[in-house]
């Protein structure tokens, strides 16, 4: 199964966000069952937002409730990217974490936690050349130091407009790989 998070929840971010539909597409089109969820405070779900710490704790309990074991693959974008990082660091070495997958990780905002070395090249970061939301020069400042390989889609945004079947695709080809 696959857990995917969504993009902030105080900036319109939730489960139906058109970036974490296709991540899910990609992933059930691959034979995964994808489960989307809305963090704390969005839509029906109680609480209120907390700054990444509750909404790690709603991702990790999504993975607890729906996925108690088996293969599991850990995703988000944006926002939801911080929270899938910092779940892969809470998961790591517990659970069989067979891919990851970062889209536009918020690395300006947040402290998105370093991927363990073994899980690198299980890892996929895909991110917008013309990404005006988290600049793209603070996403190589983080991958760097960890010899992390991001993918760059040329002239792509943060929510990658008129290119969202090539981020499929690309997520895909990672999935197979």
């Amino acid at each position: 199964m696959a857990v995917i998070a969504h993009p902030h929840p105080l900036h319109g971010g939730t489960l139906t966000n058109k970036v974490v539909q296709t991540l899910a597409r990609a992933f059930v089109l691959c034979g995964w069952t994808a489960v989307r969820f809305n963090f704390r405070g969005v839509g029906a779900s109680g609480g209120v937002y907390d700054e990444g710490r509750g909404e790690l704790q709603d991702m990790l309990e999504v993975v607890r409730s729906q996925v108690p074991d088996g293969p599991l693959c850990l995703a988000g974008f944006s926002f939801g990217g911080f929270v899938a990082s910092q779940a892969v660091a809470a998961l790591h070495g517990q659970r069989d974490i067979q891919k990851v997958v970062l889209v536009g990780p918020a690395t300006s905002r947040f402290g998105v936690a370093a991927i363990p070395d073994e899980l690198r090249q299980r890892t996929l970061v895909i991110h917008g050349e013309h990404d005006d939301t988290v600049p793209l020069q603070s996403v190589m400042d983080w991958a760097r130091p960890q010899a992390l390989p991001v993918l760059v889609v040329p002239g792509g945004g943060h929510f990658f407009h008129g290119q969202l079947p090539l981020l499929r695709e690309l997520v895909q080809r990672h999935l197979v790989a």
